[in-house]
């Protein structure tokens, strides 16, 4: 990876004369530092041939700059008694603190990350297409991260900008006399490539290198991300297969000398508790964690050392064994920067390879970051700066609401949060010149916060300004309404819990007009009760038409259901987050403000 110039309170530098590759094909040319064999020699750290590389990591921040209200912005620990902890955490003041204190002491320290720095971001940096972000992840000394799938979310053209900056091409430079000078960390995307030159869009591998230890970095992104992004923002590329990109690139880095690679994965797993400090070794290596993650571990040539992940938001330090039985690390460090991991790999200078160890006691942690500690004063002094820009927009008040009305935070399968944009989406499509809808459907994934009674600044208890629905809703998706029967309905239903979706369900929040039974004591689309599902109390009839509500994702077919590209007669209506704003206005005041729904209308058989 080239050397960064120096920047003001960077926690430690990079050596010069580092491997330099080219952007196109990712290709490696070795470069020997120089007086490499005298700093080994004069290493006090290291016992006999080994030096102790300390490797940071994070994933799925989001924009999250400031902390995340509600439920989305704490973590469960368990107590040594057995009971949880709540203990808030995240925003970019804190994770800089925190990153920066773990480095001190340690003169090989590398920060990766597992992908989705951007996208589906809070107002304060969404309004700004994610400049903000990407400014405070250069002043944390992030040195390298995977390409996500929201790193698409806007398309191949804006993933350039970020990465090289040059201010917006329609809405120009932010802030008078600066341009945006993109991310100084390269952004890794090893299997996504161009469908007409067959190459990768951005560089699939790195090489960080000091006083002669050097460890290759590959990137890549879920294999689905086209099943999970809008058709636009991934327009004219491939995405393949996770395994084979890193087995084919580490057999590369191994031809070129670079022995010792980590891959920055950017899918994940389910561990069996949600609390960060969970053992999910218990029973025996990852025998406490599910999900794509597994078999991908289980997959990875025995040449790549350790695995940071990410995507499904889980906080995790596993041992998953790689191909030949070897225990391997595999991390994950839930998001929004409410925790950061601290991996310790023992580098044997005689064989340039990392010494495999198991991932309990100090090889890797999830570490809290906790709202208890200092500061970091430039990431203050950034996040008033760009929030004194976005102020005319974000303190201006939409709703009002008598308690926490939990979305993103909440583990169930149906929301408050969700219940109340499902019928904001239903009430302004349901006239007959807005679409005539009769229910409505929202996506879980797309719901990225709770709402918070406590207030965020100072717009009092209660308040719900445009920048916390924005928060909340951050896509701006066109909602549309469509035609569909009773029969697709149905499957529809049942395509949250089968195909695509089987493993992790995910359930679709729906407008108080439809009601059913999910049971979960059956698999597949059977967990579907058909005969329960009514609309306004009434079965649906599966040869009957009906006018349903949904954004304009899910109605391509994202999410793992293709059923819904079946619709016909497609009416166009506002955004998403423009019918969620309305119905908050709609129905709340200052002296009645709107309470939580109870999310009642998904029946759950357990």
């Amino acid at each position: 990876m080239p050397a960064r110039p120096q920047r003001r309170g960077a926690g430690r530098r990079l050596a010069t004369g580092f491997a330099v590759l080219a952007a196109a094909a990712g290709v490696l040319t070795a470069v020997s530092p120089a007086g490499a064999d005298s700093a080994a020699a004069s290493d006090k750290h290291r016992p006999g041939s080994t030096v102790d590389v300390q490797l940071l990591s994070f994933n799925d921040l989001h924009g999250n700059l400031e902390p995340p209200q509600g439920s989305s912005g704490t973590v469960a620990e368990t107590q040594p008694d057995g009971t949880t902890k709540t203990i808030p955490a995240g925003g970019a003041e804190y994770l800089a603190t925190s990153l920066r204190n773990a480095r001190k002491g340690h003169d090989y320290s590398i920060t990766a990350a597992g992908g989705d720095m951007i996208g589906a971001s809070p107002l304060l940096s969404g309004l700004f297409h994610d400049e903000p972000t990407i400014e405070a992840l250069n002043k944390m000394d992030l040195d390298v991260t995977a390409v996500g799938n929201h790193e698409f979310d806007e398309g191949r053209t804006e993933l350039n900008r970020i990465q090289n900056g040059g201010c917006h091409p329609e809405e120009g430079c932010y802030e008078k006399g600066k341009t945006f000078e993109g991310a100084d960390f390269p952004y890794l995307a090893a299997n996504v490539t161009d469908e007409k030159t067959g190459k990768p869009i951005l560089k699939p591998y790195t090489v960080w290198q000091h006083k002669g230890v050097k460890i290759g970095f590959i990137g890549v992104t879920l294999e689905g991300t086209p099943d999970i992004v809008t058709a636009e923002g991934v327009k004219g590329l491939k995405f393949h297969d996770e395994v084979e990109t890193i087995n084919k690139y580490a057999k590369e880095l191994q031809r070129k000398g670079v022995k010792s690679i980590v891959a920055l994965i950017h899918e994940g797993g389910l561990p069996a508790s949600s609390s960060y400090n969970y053992d999910c070794d218990n029973g025996g290596a990852g025998k406490g964690i599910s999900g794509p993650i597994v078999d991908i571990a289980k997959n990875i040539t025995p040449k790549v050392d350790a695995l940071v992940t990410g995507h499904t938001h889980q906080a995790y330090t596993c041992t998953i064994p790689d191909p030949s039985g070897t225990p391997r690390t595999v991390t994950s460090a839930a998001s929004f920067g409410r925790l950061y991991t601290d991996t310790t790999l023992t580098y044997d200078r005689r064989t340039g390879d990392i010494v495999r160890t198991s991932v309990k006691g100090a090889n890797a942690a999830n570490h809290v970051v906790d709202r208890d500690q200092p500061k970091a004063p430039d990431m203050t002094s950034l996040i008033g700066r760009w929030n004194k820009l976005a102020a005319p927009v974000a303190g201006k008040p939409v709703g009002y609401i008598s308690a926490d009305v939990n979305g993103r935070g909440s583990s169930a399968y149906e929301t408050p949060l969700g219940d109340v944009i499902a019928d904001g989406q239903l009430e302004a499509l349901a006239p007959a010149d807005k679409g005539g809808a009769q229910l409505a459907f929202m996506n879980p994934g797309g719901i990225r916060s709770d709402l918070a009674y406590a207030a965020s600044g100072s717009e009092g208890d209660g308040v719900v300004t445009y920048g916390e629905a924005f928060t909340v809703q951050p896509f701006t998706n066109m909602m549309n309404v469509i035609d569909l029967t009773g029969s697709q309905l149905i499957t529809a239903l049942q395509q949250q819990v089968s195909g695509s979706n089987e493993a992790s369900p995910r359930i679709l929040q729906v407008s108080r007009s439809l009601t059913y039974t999910l049971d979960l004591t059956k698999s597949g689309k059977d967990r579907i009760v058909t005969d329960s599902v009514k609309l306004n109390g009434e079965p649906i009839d599966p040869a009957k038409t009906y006018r349903v509500a949904l954004n304009e994702f899910i109605a391509g077919g994202g999410d793992g259901f293709p059923v819904f590209k079946e619709g016909k007669n497609k009416l166009v209506g506002a955004s998403d987050l423009d019918t969620f704003t309305a119905y908050l206005g709609a129905h709340s005041s200052q002296s009645a403000p709107l309470d939580p729904p109870k999310a009642d209308r998904i029946t759950i058989v357990k």
